[in-house]
């Protein structure tokens, strides 16, 4: 039978920096901190709750405050390749504009063979994410 799941699925990232990451996921792609940390400043937590609609996200930092080193580690920022996440999003041809006018770099959309039109680009630590809706008649 399966376990009864009604709230949606959560995914966990761990970033480099929170205060980059949170205005990226708030102020460029829509979504609301509703849960947070004790705050470490503007826009820092340890961790956070983000919702845009019904899709949520969660952010972790990837180092404490005190051990964070000064730059992002290449070989761990490389492993974010095999990360992506897939977010409904019915008007991806405006998206694609949108993000084009907030200076993020994106692929143009593309219909794929089972019929989803996807907008690929990546989040400040290298996370894969598709806004994507299906095709109607497609």
């Amino acid at each position: 039978m399966g376990i009864e799941v009604r709230e949606g699925l959560s995914p966990l990232l761990q970033v480099f920096d929170m205060p980059t990451s949170v205005r990226f996921y708030r102020d460029v792609l829509g979504f609301a901190v509703v849960h947070h940390s004790e705050p470490l400043g503007t826009d820092d937590y340890g961790w956070c709750m983000l919702r845009n609609n019904d899709a949520m996200l969660m952010l972790n930092t990837a180092y404490e405050p005190e051990s964070r080193p000064a730059a992002m580690d290449a070989a761990r920022i490389a492993a974010h390749d095999d990360t992506c996440l897939y977010i409904g999003c019915p008007d991806v041809d405006a998206a694609y504009e949108y993000l084009q006018e907030k200076g993020v770099e994106c692929q143009a959309p593309k219909v794929t063979y089972y019929g989803m039109r996807q907008l690929y680009f990546k989040d400040p630590d290298g996370f894969g994410l598709c806004l994507q809706w299906t095709v109607r008649g497609g």
